[in-house]
């Protein structure tokens, strides 16, 4: 069984930074992606940012140049460092991770808003 957390959600005011973090545990033997997705409220789930076991990464349009993904091989870790924040950025997020001869997992949730 394979389990993901994240943490690092909050409140925050426009134009403030968070950073969310995501780790895996279990019977993992190699994580192939990980990956942030979000969902605001009557939305549909977007992703957000993914990177692969070699560093590889793609950011959305909507993140890029204000959002960073980081990854932690050794730790079954990915991060998230979110600058600039916008009222727009107010959503869920949720941490994806695509294990070797697995499938996917998904983590919980965290809650991020951004609002004056």
């Amino acid at each position: 069984q394979v389990q993901v957390v994240e943490s690092g959600g909050g409140s925050v005011q426009p134009g403030g930074s968070l950073r969310l973090s995501c780790a895996a545990s279990g019977s993992i033997f190699s994580i192939l992606v990980m990956g942030w997705y979000r969902q605001a409220p009557g939305k549909q789930r977007e992703w957000v940012a993914v990177i692969t076991s070699s560093g590889r990464t793609s950011i959305a349009n909507s993140v890029k140049g204000r959002f960073t993904i980081s990854r932690d091989n050794a730790k079954k870790s990915v991060y998230l460092q979110m600058n600039s924040l916008r009222p727009e950025d107010t959503a869920v997020y949720y941490c994806n991770a695509n294990v070797k001869d697995s499938g996917d997992y998904w983590g919980q949730g965290t809650q991020v808003t951004v609002s004056s």
